[in-house]
């Protein structure tokens, strides 16, 4: 099949036409109009290319590690959109921190319980230049004796080097980053980008060393429908075509081997209580029970009338 200029790919074997796309497009920033999650189109050699943030929630069940550095290395958020302040600190509509700011990193308090951040005191911000700067350190996991128990001052330094990263909790002395489930980061990313590309440039934004081959990128709606990203799909364009509520639809980032996909047709059924589920069970019995007999009996029928056909023909006269 020949396609022409207007057909734009959006996955394997899967075209939308230029001007469906466009009017989705429209759509989508009109919903976020003023924000900056509003994305942009272009030409470039005859082919459409839009651009712009893509908001991802973190939906990991367990801890990643990041990229291990010299100790005395401090981590400065690089130029780039793979900063941490480019994605990390989310306002109510998806707005994020200036790039010339650094992102606010406070420090948990050591008497404090593991995981919980200082409320603010509505002190003044520090300045850039006195924000604290994350240390990563060689990993000391495993030295401790298997089967000692940590001591109150050793739980206390333990909950100090866990940092609050707007919600997720780093310890710079393990290396570990928990991101909190459901929270929300972005990257800025093409429509003619793959999902193996946007996962390696999420990695890469927070230099998480896992590797890409660990994780996924599912559409997760609110009905419990959960669709995988083909590693050839585009999730700008995934993400356009479901429409930009996150209220009804949201793109995760999970582990490929603690996610199981639920079609529209299992989704329905996920909410209802589950003597409701069991007479559907029963019902769906029924029907099958039936379909059964069904079948049974026309194959007998047709049996029957195999085996006359073959006593006629065995009985007719002989040739001469």
């Amino acid at each position: 099949m020949e396609l022409g200029g207007d057909a734009v790919p959006c996955g394997k074997d899967k075209f939308i036409s230029r001007n469906e796309l466009l009017l989705h497009l429209k759509t989508y920033n009109i919903y976020y109009e003023g924000q900056n999650l509003q994305l942009r189109h272009r030409e470039e050699e005859g082919e459409l290319i839009v651009e712009g943030l893509l908001n991802i929630s973190w939906g990991l069940r367990r801890p990643i590690r990041l990229q291990m550095q010299d100790d005395n290395q401090r981590i400065r958020p690089p130029p780039s959109s793979s900063s941490w302040h480019s994605g990390c600190n989310l306002g109510a509509h998806g707005s994020v921190l200036k790039p010339s700011t650094l992102p606010d990193i406070p420090l948990a308090d050591g008497d404090s319980a593991p995981g919980m951040e200082n409320p603010g005191n509505g002190a003044a911000p520090r300045p850039a230049e006195e924000a604290p700067q994350l240390m990563r350190t060689r990993s000391d996991v495993g030295v401790r004796p298997r089967g000692s128990a940590r001591t109150p001052g050793e739980q206390r330094r333990l909950r100090r080097h866990r940092f609050s990263i707007n919600g997720h909790f780093y310890n710079h002395k393990t290396s570990v980053f928990t991101p909190a489930y459901g929270s929300v980061t972005n990257v800025r990313i093409n429509s003619t980008m793959t999902t193996p590309q946007v996962l390696k440039l999420l990695l890469n934004k927070f230099k998480i060393e896992n590797s890409a081959e660990e994780f996924a990128l599912y559409m997760v709606h609110t009905s419990g429908e959960k669709q995988k990203l083909r590693g050839s799909d585009f999730p700008l364009l995934a993400r356009i075509l479901q429409g930009p509520c996150e209220q009804v639809s949201k793109v995760f980032l999970m582990e490929k081997d603690q996610v199981e996909e639920v079609t529209y047709d299992v989704a329905q059924y996920i909410k209802f209580e589950m003597p409701i589920l069991r007479s559907f069970i029963q019902k769906l019995e029924e029907e099958e029970d039936r379909e059964v007999k069904k079948l049974k009996h026309k194959y007998s029928i047709l049996r029957l009338m195999i085996e006359q056909r073959l006593e006629e023909i065995s009985e007719g006269p002989t040739a001469m």
